[in-house]
């Protein structure tokens, strides 16, 4: 029975961002999809399967409904991908998140309430054999006929990305392209979906582990925000992140994000600029965030303990910042700062400024992809 060639943890090849996609020749694109990297290993004999987080981390427990899926690798198989959860037709990270939970008893039920999918799109082995001295095109070539025996949605060429059916499945491939006009359509096409961007990986090269040798593309928006406080840095003497609100529709200050993208003397001058604004614990009603919106400072449901305190200030200053995704009501990940507008409005910062595209969901999305992929099966990738 065939082992692994090489022994578990390694760290997965990543990608360094840019504004555009690399031009042709010599790249593949592949939507980005919205979950937790994953490298996955196989069971059989004296090893058990592994599903292994980004820096590592032991997954599978969070995960149980994926060990028959693991067990359908051939032995000595590993790939790289992505866990995502799909809920009404969509990539849901909110409830992706959710099944990190440190209750047994929670995690089975979970199992079954928001069942987790595997995306696939890296070959590491397959049957004993190290493939990552291998070049992607060939690698990809070895992936969709691994994804074939799997059943994997997108793997059948004859009916791409799932033919009539409705059904994800556990498995799913994700889609490759060498045309990047093709790319540049998905990028849009998918959002809706919730993808979140394109990556680029050349053709010719080896997997790199834990180097930056992927590009990757992703959404960027620009909105205007209220500061509804700061948090101050360790050291005391300067702004450590301020935190940032719009306007729901009961007119109450909502938290939504944060941004800490200002040098040590800009936020020493931010700390100067904000110390008059501030508001006290007994007169947080007439400042800050709204007492019935979304706040800072709550419970952590990660340590179960209270967050970082804040400093409530008057929303009076407003900032344009960009951002990259969001999750459900919030930024999800710090935003950047654009530029001051001293010209708007505080009241007029309101929720509706968020862009929510619409368009198919991920079956049809990726059906849709299906034609170039199987297309160029035989051919670049």
């Amino acid at each position: 029975m065939a082992d692994w060639p090489f022994e578990p943890p390694i760290v997965p090849m990543e990608a360094e961002v840019a504004d555009e996609l690399p031009p042709p020749p010599g790249w593949a694109y592949e939507p980005k999809w919205d979950g937790f990297r994953v490298v996955a290993w196989s069971g059989g004999g004296s090893r058990q399967p592994r599903l292994d987080s980004r820096n590592s981390k032991p997954l599978l427990r969070y995960f149980p409904e994926l060990e028959p899926a693991l067990a359908q690798l051939p032995p000595g198989t590993v790939t790289d991908g992505e866990v995502v959860v799909v809920v009404a037709g969509k990539l849901d990270f909110d409830a992706l998140q959710n099944r990190i939970h440190p209750a047994e008893s929670r995690v089975r039920l979970l199992a079954r309430e928001t069942p987790a999918h595997l995306a696939l799109f890296d070959l590491l082995a397959v049957s004993g054999e190290d493939t990552r001295h291998l070049p992607f095109r060939e690698r990809r070539k070895r992936l969709m006929e691994l994804a074939h025996t799997l059943g994997a949605l997108g793997a059948d060429e004859a009916t791409p990305y799932g033919g009539a059916s409705d059904s994800v499945g556990t498995w799913m491939l994700s889609p490759s392209t060498t045309d990047v006009e093709v790319a540049r359509r998905w990028f849009h096409d998918f959002e809706p979906a919730g993808f979140d961007g394109i990556v680029a990986k050349a053709l010719d090269r080896p997997y790199a582990e834990g180097r930056r040798e992927m590009i990757k593309l992703k959404h960027r928006r620009t909105v205007d925000t209220v500061i509804g406080g700061y948090r101050l840095h360790k050291d005391g003497r300067r702004v450590g992140s301020l935190l940032l609100g719009l306007y729901n529709e009961q007119g109450e200050l909502h938290f939504i994000g944060h941004n800490s993208s200002f040098s040590a003397a800009e936020a020493a001058a931010l700390l100067t600029a904000l110390r008059p604004l501030e508001v006290g614990a007994e007169a947080e009603k007439a400042g800050g965030f709204g007492e019935h919106a979304r706040r800072p400072g709550g419970q952590s449901r990660w340590s179960g303990e209270k967050e970082l305190d804040f400093v409530a200030v008057r929303p009076e200053l407003v900032i344009e910042i960009s951002y990259d995704q969001l999750t459900g009501d919030r930024f999800r990940h710090a935003t950047r700062f654009e530029r001051w507008r001293p010209d708007k409005d505080p009241r007029d910062c309101t929720m509706d400024q968020l862009e929510r595209p619409k368009g198919p969901a991920l079956i049809e999305a990726i059906r849709r992809a299906g034609a170039a992929s199987s297309a160029e099966a035989g051919a670049e990738v």
